[in-house]
């Protein structure tokens, strides 16, 4: 059993060029570093917060995955990336109005 484990994962990691194994692994990495950048900010704050960082994160994990996906050709990969994509850039869009919007309005008066 073990052996044949070995063997799967020898034959899979040797059939993929290194450098899209590469990419493979930082695109995960990216998108991992998203949760921890979340926990850390709601740690350090005591309240649930999705800083900026987690959504610029995901949108470039994301963006290699997808990368990798279409390599792949893995159609469920593909539409899982491509659809949270949509997700990512649409929050950020988001965040950008409300800075935006908080730069053009005037200070409030106590």
């Amino acid at each position: 059993m073990i052996d044949a484990i070995l063997s799967f994962i020898d034959e899979a990691f040797s059939s993929v060029s290194d450098v899209w194994l590469i990419l493979g692994f930082v695109a995960q990495a990216m998108f991992t570093a998203r949760f921890l950048v979340q926990w850390v900010a709601s740690e350090r704050a005591r309240r649930s917060v999705v800083p900026v960082a987690f959504w610029s994160f995901s949108l470039a994990g994301g963006s290699l995955l997808l990368l990798y996906a279409i390599h792949r050709r893995d159609p469920v990969f593909i539409t899982g990336q491509a659809a949270g994509l949509i997700i990512y850039v649409r929050n950020l869009m988001l965040i950008r109005a409300e800075r935006k919007r908080d730069r053009a309005e005037p200070p409030r008066m106590s």
